[in-house]
């Protein structure tokens, strides 16, 4: 089957299992090259890798916790957010150090105690100064490994990695080593990742050159969905109540100048401070938010203006100084903004808040895209780095009877029409097609805008028949076909209608 159809029909992973098996036997048991394609074979049953990656302070911590809905991410400045730390799923809390050569150590978790009895918003720390390593000798971190059982791990380990502009050369190039294959030749092992979130506070010359340097590999041998984030949304419009629609504007700008290139499939605005104190919120900050919202509106937008006056002591706010410095650290001036507001409007429990404050912050809609984009096509991802581990590796080794397999492989990772559908989902977000609303719902439908089932791509019931589907399927592909060589249209127009055309295809 080939790439293009296992992007709509999902069939491309056992392809990968069987390749990868058929070349084991070519090694000696105890080899390197042995060794990693074991780890590859594994790596296709484990659940998808999504790293979270960007500049420092960009807020990939916070956005961690927003996404998980759990405090399970340092966020403050400490030695731990200078490390690759992975989070999986376990039935208990659990932070183990690994050194390089395998040893490993547990890590001491403390939470840093709040206002009123509240936890801090800052949330917990990993304690690295007491470390008690397997064997007694001192060791150097290699990253950290957080088993958490939170539903959000179920499917999907995400990688939490250091700032890419970091001061420190080695902390940024720990990155770099996770997220972009070494191209010496070596049989080292591929991306830890299947895909990358990446967060960006402003689009600059170093964001850029890093996605361009996953882009260079994209399709060949690096992860191969690349999702970008305009993190801190609500800084852009200093934290005003419609500071969300400047951050909308702005991800439009950063999406238009990004798609173009292929660095990202989307583009979208998150206020992750907001969307983590929602996901977390308790009723004794409901509880202060009602009081403020009683409160006068001039003295209140006066405290508002900054969040050293809003915590200052003198002010005559319904609500202690110190609580106060707590909402102001845990939801930022633009969720303590949004959170009166909403209250005034009509919110009258906690829960209702929490709703309306995740929706207002952009993490449903990452949500939404995160699902379609890569948690739906994770078969098609994971099978990518597996194909491109084997790829390496027989490369390395040559000479081998695994030889015979390069070809497959290759033809495998040539043909990127997953991909295709991925970057025009994106730009479909920001740029518009002069097509009939309805032509562009089903055009959205079929490259999987909606879901990659057959049935959801073609707009059918979910117990619709083979031949029905069949039929549809045939119909899409004349239309669309048709569609592309009409004479008025625009190259970005036809090369959708064509892609559009090859996603019908592969349902057939």
């Amino acid at each position: 089957m080939s790439f293009e159809v296992a992007g709509v029909a999902q069939g491309i992973a056992p392809e990968a299992r069987r390749l990868v098996a058929a070349a084991r036997p070519a090694f000696a048991p105890r080899s390197r090259p042995a060794a990693l394609l074991d780890d590859c074979a594994r790596r296709l049953d484990q659940p998808l890798r999504v790293a979270l990656a960007g500049q420092v302070k960009a807020g990939k911590s916070t956005l961690l916790n927003a996404l998980v809905g759990q405090d399970i991410a340092p966020t403050d400045a400490t030695e731990c957010t200078r490390m690759v730390t992975w989070y999986r799923r376990g039935s208990a809390p659990r932070v183990t150090a690994r050194a390089a050569d395998g040893s490993q150590a547990n890590v001491v978790v403390r939470r840093q105690p709040g206002a009123d009895g509240l936890p801090g918003a800052h949330g917990l720390t990993f304690d690295l100064s007491a470390l008690r390593w397997d064997g007694g000798a001192p060791r150097e971190v290699d990253h950290l490994e957080v088993e958490w059982p939170a539903a959000a791990l179920d499917r999907t380990t995400i990688i939490d990695t250091p700032g890419t502009s970091s001061l420190s050369r080695e902390v940024s190039m720990r990155t770099a080593r996770l997220l972009i294959p070494d191209d010496s030749g070596t049989a080292a092992p591929p991306p830890g990742a299947d895909a990358i979130v990446y967060l960006l506070r402003r689009l600059d010359a170093a964001d850029v050159g890093f996605l361009e340097r996953v882009g260079a590999t994209t399709g060949h041998s690096g992860p191969l969905g690349v999702i970008g984030v305009v993190s801190r949304a609500d800084e852009i419009g200093a934290g005003r109540i419609d500071a969300l629609r400047s951050a909308r504007d702005v991800a439009a700008r950063f999406a238009g100048e990004l798609e173009r290139t292929g660095l990202c499939q989307s583009v979208i605005p998150v206020a992750g401070l907001l969307a983590f104190a929602a996901a977390t919120l308790r009723q004794r900050e409901y509880d202060a938010f009602e009081a403020l919202a009683a409160a006068p509106t001039e003295e209140l937008t006066a405290a508002l203006l900054s969040a050293d006056r809003f915590a200052r002591p003198d002010l005559p706010l319904p609500v202690a100084p110190e609580l106060r410095a707590h909402l102001a650290a845990r939801f930022g001036l633009f969720g303590i903004r949004t959170a009166v507001t909403l209250i005034r409007l009509g919110v009258r429990d906690s829960a209702s808040l929490a709703t309306e404050l995740t929706q207002r912050s952009g993490l449903d809609e990452l949500r939404s895209v995160l699902d379609i984009q890569f948690a739906q096509r994770a078969d098609q991802l994971q099978a990518h780095s597996a194909l491109t581990a084997l790829d390496r590796i027989l490369s390395a080794h040559p000479g081998t009877s695994a030889d015979r397999l390069l070809p497959r492989v290759r033809t495998l990772l040539a043909d990127v029409h997953g991909f295709a559908e991925l970057r025009l989902l994106g730009r479909l977000r920001t740029d518009e097609l002069p097509l009939p609303a309805d032509d562009l719902t089903e055009l959205n439908r079929l490259i999987g805008g909606s879901g990659v089932a057959a049935h959801l791509r073609l707009g059918l019931a979910a117990d619709a028949d083979p031949a029905t589907l069949r039929a549809e399927a045939l119909a899409a592909v004349r239309k669309w076909r048709a569609r592309a060589r009409h004479p008025l249209a625009d190259q970005f127009t036809a090369n959708a209608c064509l892609t559009a055309a090859r996603s019908a295809e592969g349902l057939i």
